[in-house]
């Protein structure tokens, strides 16, 4: 029952990555035809095409291989410049790309200024930007539903426990001691306690209470604590330096102050602001993800090679993402409530993630053609800024080699995640 479960949600939690790839695109399309772009195509998935139909002068329908999307916008290589004789490689590989496109191109589509290559800089950047803001918006109306109608766990500056011994990272998790060696032990601090102050900062929240204890490394620690409506100052101490995880990568152990209380938990309703924040976050640690991205994706291959287990902070396909929320759905270890939440915070930080590796500014990325677009205008700028000729349009089709590798390389790795998710899946329970 529990595998019946787990495929049904896994092909639920793949359909609604598809509807977001298709909302992306949308994001790209609407403001495309709003601000005049020709728009000849509008397709969910790649290679043959499974189904299409003709609305208008533009085509929507959807491929075999559901693992992406695209939108053509007619016009994206601008015409080349005069120049004399046939030119290098790289500008002959630029030509033959322009003439494919521009086979479609007619006199109509240039004189109505239809093309995308033609549009203002702004036009440009909400085209290119509409497709992953799309998946922003879908990400916070998912988290701004699970906070205002569920809440999330977070932690609280009151007290639920106080470890007695520190544990070294080489020890077994049942490290015993003969006398309490923690900070937290020699301090005086008891369950029930909650924090008030930290070496004379005052505390709202347990987040910057944890940071000012990672911050003092093996400094003095003076705390002050309520105590049954009594404000009790403990008695001195010294934090000690312990590896925890980095809050940005969490899979990165980094030497930081250690303090030994574990805090007591309490489900808390947010709204729009507290989920910006939550985004935030989320969006640094996505950043840090991509810019790991080449070197996790080895480490996955080799550890797959190796037989090693996956790394539960390693990257994940689409087929590995969906798996693991079908797991999640039909885990016996959580309650119905919790698993709607999790099911909803995997979606949205897929979301989430698809947004921000789509500003990386490469192409064939969104963000590799909003730098385009930002280095279009700069140039132009500065020749009018010094009275110098406009040096025209930035021809992009210049930039089909990287774009081809960079395509290649997301290829290799989502087809070498692809396996590892197949065959050896990560284990969340």
């Amino acid at each position: 029952m529990n595998i019946l479960v787990t495929v049904i949600f896994a092909v639920l939690f793949f359909g609604f990555i598809l509807l977001s790839i298709a909302l992306h695109e949308i994001g790209h399309m609407l403001p495309a035809k709003l601000f005049g772009v020709r728009v000849p195509q509008y397709f969910v998935g790649f290679g043959p095409t499974l189904w299409s139909t003709r609305r208008g002068e533009t085509e929507y329908g959807v491929k075999w291989i559901p693992l992406g999307g695209f939108v053509r916008l007619l016009g994206m290589y601008p015409p080349a410049q005069p120049r004399g004789g046939p030119g290098n490689r790289l500008t002959r590989f630029a030509d033959g790309a322009r003439a494919y496109e521009w086979h479609e191109i007619t006199p109509d589509d240039v004189a109505n200024q239809r093309l995308f290559y033609q549009k203002k800089t702004w036009q440009k950047l909400i085209v290119m930007a509409g497709g992953p803001m799309m998946n922003v918006l879908i990400a916070f109306a998912i988290f701004w539903a699970i906070l205002g109608l569920h809440g999330s766990w977070q932690a609280q500056t009151t007290v639920a426990a106080v470890q007695q011994c520190i544990v070294r990272e080489n020890q077994a998790p049942d490290t015993s001691c003969a006398t309490p060696d923690t900070p937290a032990a020699k301090s005086g601090i008891q369950p029930g306690d909650t924090v008030v102050a930290f070496n004379g900062v005052p505390i709202t929240d347990y987040a910057q209470l944890q940071g000012l204890i990672r911050a003092n490394l093996d400094g003095p620690a003076q705390l002050v604590v309520d105590r049954g409506g009594q404000r009790v100052e403990l008695t001195e101490v010294h934090t000690v330096i312990s590896g925890v995880s980095d809050n940005l990568d969490p899979g990165k152990r980094i030497a930081a102050g250690w303090f030994g209380i574990t805090p007591t938990t309490a489900l808390v309703r947010g709204g729009p602001v507290e989920t910006v924040q939550q985004m935030w976050t989320m969006t640094a640690q996505s950043v840090v993800a991509i810019a790991q991205f080449p070197v996790k994706v080895y480490n996955v291959v080799a550890d797959l090679v190796q037989g090693k287990p996956r790394d539960i902070y390693g990257p994940l396909s689409i087929v590995g993402a969906s798996r693991a929320a079908g797991e999640v759905a039909a885990s016996d270890a959580i309650t119905v409530p919790d698993k709607l939440v999790l099911f909803g915070s995997l979606l949205g930080a897929v979301n989430l993630f698809l947004a921000v590796f789509n500003f990386v500014p490469l192409p064939p990325l969104d963000g590799g053609h909003i730098a385009g677009a930002l280095w279009e205008a700069a140039r132009s700028g500065w020749a009018k800024l010094f009275r110098h000729p406009d040096p025209g349009h930035f021809d992009t089709a210049k930039l089909l080699p990287v774009a081809y590798a960079v395509m290649g390389f997301l290829i290799l790795s989502g087809g070498a995640l692809i396996v590892a998710d197949i065959v050896s899946p990560m284990q969340l329970f």
